[in-house]
């Protein structure tokens, strides 16, 4: 490579990604003693929680919200004391924050930390372990085994920064967290998108759409939600906080593929809350998926159990939180929230202009529903052929897939398949989701990745073990910001 004109760099670790993926790794592995100058985290992100923060912005999460999870998580903190509520009720001198606390989920809603407190946290967190003097900044393009053990990861770096048009950098272990590769689209309207070049009317959740509430300040409008999680739920509370603020016309029409009316699920013990259309959860899995016997039983189930057990506690959910539960009963009420079970054939444009949504409800009965926007709520994209790295590995890179279509780990997330002559690849995050550990897609599971990764390096010589002496001084280190 370098005979070629490529300049080739070392560093035993790299991290590709650079967002909270590859954050809590490096996290972990300085608190293990790891130099700075040891770990390279190649990103085209400016910060670990920059693609976060642009996602729960759009998707109606703005950093004074509170998000989806437990106070004990914290990205910043493997050790998860103090957790967020103390944090917060001690930055606020709240009392009331405790008192959430100590009755969720029975007299209150579970406590969530603030979106904002997130973003403090890690930043100073990213300074404490000199973060910046391990990022490089660029866009990944593949990770290849090298002849004599580890691994090339070919960079493209920012325009202007570099002499070439590659680098690349040499390492015994690579670790991937690339997050999702993209924004998934419900197929008829990615089909009207594609044919009608109308990326106006009908947007993702996931994808800027400030315009489509400040039109519906200025005019009455109807608008079509399609999706049944987190994010359904926090665009139908944006709307209908506009139209209390503002005093607005806003007609809501809210359609669900699956209507849930009640509890559901399997046997006696996997069955969750619902009603009104909508599968209740605090979180995105139990709790006990976290760390508990629904972790234990992921570890020791085959492939075949495994894709039963994600079926069982898998699925779209959302919080049930009291405010938002007294919008909708207001909203059925006075008849501009209207929620119904349908499937949509297909979107046309109206003469007027507008939008049509052809739908059919299972009984056969069709639907023909007149808006001036549709929003799709309905997720992220995981398939691994999207993202380029991940797809390059699939073919050239020796790393197979699993029973769910994700990259195949083993009990440290290794990626199987992967290894070179003593180097090995490890993955966190989205694509090592359906393996043994569930709730890989969450802060906490990316922490638990993070351990078991060091811990993994630990015993190959990499980094020192995380024992309780070592643990309780790094504490006191974190607590009181000395730095690393």
């Amino acid at each position: 490579m370098q005979a070629a004109g490529i300049p080739v760099y070392d560093a035993p670790l790299v991290s590709v990604g650079g967002g909270l993926g590859s954050f809590t790794l490096v996290d972990v592995l300085r608190v293990q003693g790891v130099p700075a100058g040891s770990i390279r985290v190649l990103s085209s992100r400016d910060a670990p929680w920059q693609s976060w923060e642009y996602l729960t912005r759009v998707s109606q999460l703005p950093a004074g919200e509170r998000i989806r999870s437990d106070a004990g998580a914290r990205p910043d903190n493997i050790w998860g004391f103090p957790s967020y509520a103390l944090h917060e009720a001690w930055q606020d001198k709240s009392v009331k924050l405790l008192w959430q606390v100590l009755t969720e989920p029975v007299l209150t809603d579970f406590f969530s930390p603030r979106a904002a407190t997130v973003f403090e946290t890690v930043r100073r967190e990213a300074d404490r372990i000199s973060y910046w003097q391990m990022l490089a900044k660029g866009q990944v393009r593949m990770v290849r085994r090298r002849m004599g053990g580890g691994y090339y990861t070919v960079l493209t770096p920012p325009p202007g920064t570099s002499a070439t048009k590659r680098i690349v950098m040499r390492s015994q272990y690579v670790h991937l967290a690339v997050g999702y590769p993209g924004l998934k689209f419900l197929p008829d309207l990615q089909q009207f998108r594609e044919t009608h070049n109308d990326y106006h009317r009908v947007v993702n959740a996931y994808e800027p759409h400030e315009h489509l509430y400040e039109t519906l300040k200025s005019r009455p409008g109807v608008v079509v939600v399609r999706g049944a999680g987190i994010v359904a739920s926090r665009v139908l509370q944006r709307l209908m906080d506009d139209r209390a603020k503002y005093g607005l016309q806003t007609q809501i029409v809210h359609m669900f593929r699956t209507f849930v009316t009640g509890s559901h699920g399997q046997g006696m013990w996997m069955r969750r809350k619902g009603g009104d259309g909508w599968s209740y959860q605090a979180f995105t899995l139990p709790k006990s998926a976290f760390g508990g016997q629904l972790k234990a039983q992921f570890r020791r189930a085959g492939p075949e159990r495994r894709a039963a057990l994600s079926k069982a506690v898998g699925g779209t959910t959302t919080p049930r939180l009291r405010r938002w539960q007294q919008q909708m009963r207001e909203g059925r009420a006075g008849g501009w929230y209207h929620p119904f079970q349908a499937v949509v054939d297909r979107v046309e444009p109206a003469p007027d202009g507008r939008l049509v949504s052809l739908t059919r409800s299972d009984d056969g009965r069709l639907g023909r529903y007149v808006s001036d926007f549709v929003i799709d709520c309905t997720g992220l994209e995981a398939d691994m052929p999207e993202h380029r790295v991940l797809a390059d590995l699939l073919q050239y890179g020796g790393a197979r897939r699993n029973g769910a279509g994700r990259l195949a780990v083993g009990e440290h997330f290794e990626v199987l398949g992967a290894e070179s002559e003593g180097g090995v690849l490890y993955a966190s995050g989205a694509a090592a989701a359906g393996n043994h550990y569930p709730a890989v897609d969450s802060f906490l599971g990316m922490q638990t990745a993070a351990l078991d990764i060091a811990a993994d390096l630990a015993r190959r010589g990499f980094c020192a073990r995380l024992g309780p002496v070592r643990s309780t001084g790094q504490w006191v280190k974190w607590f009181t910001g000395r730095p690393l």
